[in-house]
């Protein structure tokens, strides 16, 4: 594969995990099922390592709570078989706004995570989907915490202070 994609901050959707039928469709298992960032048309950037091209997005299909999807010159088995691995990518400035009251969940990596009392618990390393809902991992130094993202423990969101501040249940943060 060349590299064609300009160095710009990728947005990471999921991962090509396999083929589907014998034309050259990809199963991509997404980091949030509920994306709707792809679309037929959408640009899209494969990376593996440092090795990463740049494709458009020929037709997309759900699959249970996976994506398929057809790339250009991506037409075989083969072809297909020879993108399994690969991260299936975006630009930052080609996803859709946020509606309100939504974020993405590359945005909450590095937010400072502290509780309604000013006691700083950690920093958001990643975001898991899980089917009840979404879940903050806060490191701090070994300490780790699974916050989920629900209205009970989330009181405030702050963007610009890249901050969010939570009402722990009981048992949330105690070790």
């Amino acid at each position: 594969m060349e590299q064609t994609a300009a160095p710009e901050t990728l947005i990471a959707l999921g991962q090509v995990v396999n083929t589907h039928a014998t034309c050259g469709e990809l199963r991509l298992r997404l980091y949030n099922p509920e994306s709707t960032a792809l679309s037929a048309g959408s640009r899209v950037v494969l990376r593996r390592g440092t090795e990463q091209c740049e494709r458009s997005v020929q037709a997309v299909r759900r699959h249970g709570r996976s994506l398929l999807l057809t790339l250009d010159g991506c037409q075989s088995m083969d072809a297909a078989q020879a993108l399994i691995g690969y991260e299936l990518c975006v630009r930052q400035g080609d996803l859709p706004p946020a509606g309100p009251g939504e974020i993405y969940h590359y945005e909450l990596v590095g937010m400072t995570v502290v509780t309604t009392g000013g006691v700083e618990i950690g920093t958001v390393s990643e975001v898991l989907s899980i089917p009840s809902n979404d879940v903050c991992v806060v490191r701090a130094g070994r300490r780790e915490h699974l916050i989920p993202l629900v209205a009970d423990v989330i009181t405030q969101l702050d963007r610009a202070q890249r901050r969010i501040v939570i009402e722990p249940l009981p048992g949330l943060i105690e070790p």
